[in-house]
């Protein structure tokens, strides 16, 4: 085999809660997170002797500063040779939106690389190298609705994911991970200790009382767009809504297409906003 085709999704955080600051810098969490359908596409060639990357986005750097670049570099450095390969991201997944791309860029590229090999790393070996390349590459690695702690580490299956619609809505600003954690006051913080998330596992019908993010605090403070879009979507006939990850992006969920696709289409019109009708995958 010459070259693979690998689809690499978004994911959205039901649940975000950050514990505390560790000694490390790193922050502790514990988040529940989920896969939906939008799609980058990740192309590995293997005819070159060389690692390259390229990228459709002209917001996402090629070549070594892209977290695809690295994680290639790591995984044949685990293998212990020089190894070469061409990667190509066609990017559908909004940057520095919360929703992951990157991360799950990275994913794809070490598990089509662990099959173009032979599968020589086990799922152990392809999740250390991934936390060390990005805190949710872990997640995209495991495959599966995951609740996360840790610094992500720590992943456990969070079992059956009520099936539903989504709406993803991403007013067309870049938000730093870092400098969202840089100005969290951990005093702040409101996510419940002790959530239930077989709660959440039944139905949507209290799903808004479940959704929790601590960092949304720290986002929608400097973009107040964020709130106005989150009551947006609850007005449109959303179970529960609520910001992605680090940000901007905020997501609806919908027990029905008929509704999520009136609402999608009303955020559609908007020319600030780029937006998404898609499915969770559970």
């Amino acid at each position: 085999m010459t070259s693979s085709l690998i689809l690499s999704p978004a994911k959205i955080n039901l649940f975000l809660r950050v514990i505390g600051k560790r000694s490390d810098g790193y922050h502790e969490l514990e988040t529940l997170m989920c896969c939906v359908d939008l799609f980058d596409t990740v192309t590995l060639s293997f005819k070159t002797p060389a690692i390259r990357v390229r990228c459709s986005h002209p917001e996402v750097p090629d070549g070594r500063d892209n977290i695809a670049y690295k994680a290639a570099l790591r995984f044949f450095e685990a293998l212990g040779i020089d190894g070469g390969v061409d990667v190509h991201i066609d990017k559908k997944i909004p940057v520095a939106a919360g929703l992951g791309g990157g991360s799950s860029n990275a994913a794809a590229v070490l598990k089509g690389l662990n099959e173009h090999f032979g599968s020589p790393l086990g799922k152990e070996g392809l999740l250390e190298i991934g936390l060390k390349l990005g805190a949710d590459v872990p997640f995209f690695l495991f495959g599966r609705s995951a609740i996360a702690r840790g610094v992500g580490e720590r992943l456990e299956l969070a079992g059956r994911i009520p099936p539903a619609w989504v709406v993803l809505v991403h007013p067309r600003i870049q938000v730093s991970t870092k400098w969202v954690y840089d100005n969290l006051n951990l005093r702040l913080t409101n996510c419940e200790e002790n959530y239930n998330v077989s709660s959440f596992l039944e139905d949507l019908s209290s799903v808004q009382d479940f959704l929790c993010n601590d960092l949304e605090q720290v986002t929608a403070q400097e973009f107040p767009e964020i709130g106005v879009i989150k009551q947006a979507l609850l007005a449109l006939g959303a179970k529960g809504s609520l910001m992605s990850g680090s940000g901007p992006t905020v997501f609806g969920l919908f027990e029905r297409r008929g509704e999520a696709s009136a609402a999608w289409k009303r955020f559609e019109q908007h020319r600030d906003y780029d937006t998404f009708l898609v499915r969770l995958l559970s």
